[in-house]
């Protein structure tokens, strides 16, 4: 599983850089689902989670606070190091060739009222905003943050609630993830609210389940719900489900092994600063090597796609060895002795 970590992280990565650059349409378009490349992420926080709850006996305060100490130091550097870029200007300005999709992914100028944002994004509750009180504030100072803010719900969810059976659980939030799509209260909210991706949460707990030998009822419920409920959402994100029961396959089959590689299991490691510092990385390198360029695609391209991708991975690793480990560690540090297992057998 951190493989696959690893190499969802590299796919987003593709997905945000490839917009800025002028290559055919054949090699950029297998990079446009980075929503579908989320949704597995989603899945396997909880399945991560279902063991994290775990280790906390079921408190929420011990729980969450290790979630925090996980997330929120990396998070809170990205973030402020975003929002200084985002204030210079629009990055896109010398590079007249991108089109609508990369300036759906960069923002042109920092939104107002600014102080609203910045407190949406600080507290992650960009998420439980509706649209039309605060437009698009799940994506306007950190891109990838919208993320972060839905799987903040969860934690706070399933971290009161505690369930003792997560089966059990796990059938309640693909009712929660049907009954959204369903009532008109969907249109009023962006994809960083917990209904929309609790279908897949669902799958990653009901897999938690499944993988310690019970629950396989519920996890082929899981599965069918949430190809059932994305599908109307397009062809790859009804695939979505199905990629994530592959991956499970793939933990007793042979052919699994590629994802243990050193090279993908370190991607894994560093996979959460990846996910945040690719965006701002990206940023910054546009208005650098736009004007350098003089509006030549294919020059901007050749110089902008190795030095992003490479500065991205760098800075993750950086970040991973000198902010996430040392805060992981405290996290271990404060461990109960005893850790309790939760009754997850259906």
């Amino acid at each position: 599983m951190d493989g696959l970590r690893g190499v969802l992280a590299v796919y987003v990565m593709l997905g945000h850089a490839l917009p800025l650059t002028n290559l055919p349409g054949w090699i950029t378009t297998p990079f446009r689902h980075g929503e579908a490349a989320v949704d597995l992420f989603f899945a396997l926080s909880g399945l991560v989670i279902a063991h994290s709850l775990e280790r906390f006996g079921g408190q929420f305060t011990p729980f969450m606070a290790a979630r925090a100490r996980r997330l929120l130091p990396v998070y809170f550097l990205v973030l402020a190091v975003s929002i200084g870029l985002t204030a210079l200007g629009d990055p896109l300005a010398a590079l007249p060739w991108v089109g609508d999709e990369a300036r759906h992914i960069m923002a042109a100028a920092l939104p107002q009222p600014l102080f609203l944002h910045l407190a949406a994004h600080l507290t992650l509750t960009q998420g439980l905003i509706p649209q039309n009180a605060l437009p698009y504030a799940y994506v306007t100072l950190l891109g990838p943050a919208w993320s972060l803010s839905t799987e903040w719900q969860f934690y706070v969810l399933i971290g009161l609630i505690a369930p003792r059976r997560l089966g059990r659980f796990a059938l309640v939030l693909l009712a929660l993830g049907g009954a959204y799509r369903t009532l008109p209260l969907g249109g009023e909210f962006s994809r960083a609210f917990l209904p929309d991706a609790a279908p897949f949460f669902a799958l990653g707990l009901a897999s938690a389940v499944m993988l310690r030998g019970g629950g396989t009822r519920v996890f082929w419920l899981c599965l069918a719900g949430a190809c059932a409920l994305a599908l109307p959402g397009g062809i790859e994100k009804a695939v979505t489900p199905l990629a994530w029961g592959l991956a499970m396959l793939a933990q007793r089959q042979a052919w699994g092994a590629v994802l243990d590689g050193r090279a993908v299991q370190y991607l894994g490691a560093i996979s959460y600063p990846l996910y945040l510092v690719n965006e701002p990385v990206q940023r910054a390198l546009a208005p650098l090597l736009g004007p350098l360029a003089q509006g030549h695609a294919a020059r901007f391209t050749t110089a902008f796609l190795p030095l992003s991708l490479g500065l991205s991975l760098a800075l993750a690793a950086l970040l991973h060895h000198a902010i996430e480990r040392p805060f992981m560690r405290r996290q271990n540090d404060r461990l109960p002795r005893e850790t309790i297992a939760a009754a997850v057998a259906e």
